[in-house]
């Protein structure tokens, strides 16, 4: 797995420096480098690869689908560490974006990368045609606003000190981190042309977000900094609702099993091809940063 998510890594921050080096040189260049390329695992990516595997989608056209998500998740990281919001000092295993180079600097840094998503997904080199370039944007701008990224985190710290029922974290966690990875199962099916698909990806998509923040949220729990790259045991401090705040550690870690049986199930039909998917799923539970 880790040979693979360094492959894929490799070729989106190779996709994304040349896309940038074309760029107009401007002072925000340099920290939107900064949060965007440097570590990161490219799990989003490395989904859409898997799922464009089974749909026999061109390598080049899933990076560079690829790489649009990076950009929104970057912004989405640098927004999110900010003192206003979640006020986390390390990511990746170095000082955050604000604290390198200032809040407002910040800000325009992730505001620019969230544009850059769409440049890359309309950019005349992206070899599918219009309507599915037009169907993809759509769908992204959908996943990073008020109805999913934004959506998620406003919702997030609005529920700290409180107690929220297990459907509204579960609703809150697939906004503020599922929308995204349903973007990266259904993008390879808008590309494929087969709409068919749409929905069940887009299920196995959100169940895949929940997982990943499943694992976060355990990461947090039981983690050191040092491994996880940011710092843990946060949660419990800010008073966050997540499943194990309203669990307990052992239960959420039953529930996160039986999501992992729960996508399984889904890809029953589809044989060989969705391998590297559930080897994703699987590392997604597994890992430990």
């Amino acid at each position: 797995m880790k040979k693979k998510l360094n492959k894929i890594a490799k070729d989106i921050n190779s996709f994304l420096l040349k896309f940038l080096s074309k760029q107009k040189k401007t002072d925000l260049i340099k920290p939107m480098k900064y949060g965007l390329l440097p570590g990161g695992k490219k799990i989003r990516s490395k989904l859409i690869a898997d799922v464009g595997k089974i749909f026999r989608i061109r390598y080049q056209d899933l990076i560079q689908a690829g790489a649009a998500v990076e950009c929104i998740h970057a912004y989405s990281l640098i927004h999110d560490d900010l003192p206003c919001m979640d006020n986390d000092l390390l990511r990746r295993g170095k000082p955050s974006t604000h604290k390198k180079f200032g809040e407002s600097t910040s800000i325009l840094a992730g505001n620019s990368l969230l544009t850059i998503a769409f440049e890359i997904l309309s950019e005349r080199n992206f070899q599918v045609d219009d309507k599915v370039k037009v169907k993809l944007i759509q769908l992204i701008s959908e996943c990073s606003g008020h109805s999913g990224i934004a959506g998620g985190q406003y919702s997030d710290l609005n529920f700290e000190g409180k107690k929220i029922p297990l459907n509204r974290i579960v609703e809150m966690q697939i906004k503020k981190t599922g929308k995204l990875f349903s973007f990266c199962c259904m993008a390879p099916v808008i590309m494929s042309k087969k709409n068919n698909y749409l929905k069940k990806f887009d299920g196995i998509g959100a169940d895949i977000g929940l997982l990943f923040q499943i694992a976060d949220d355990l990461i947090d729990y039981i983690g050191n900094s040092q491994e996880a790259g940011k710092k843990t045991k946060k949660d419990l401090k800010k008073g966050k609702a997540t499943l194990i705040s309203l669990l307990g550690h052992q239960n959420t870690i039953k529930y996160g099993n039986k999501l992992k049986y729960k996508i399984f199930k889904k890809l029953n039909n589809f044989g060989k091809r969705s391998e590297d998917l559930r080897g994703t799923v699987k590392y997604i539970l597994e890992r430990s940063k």
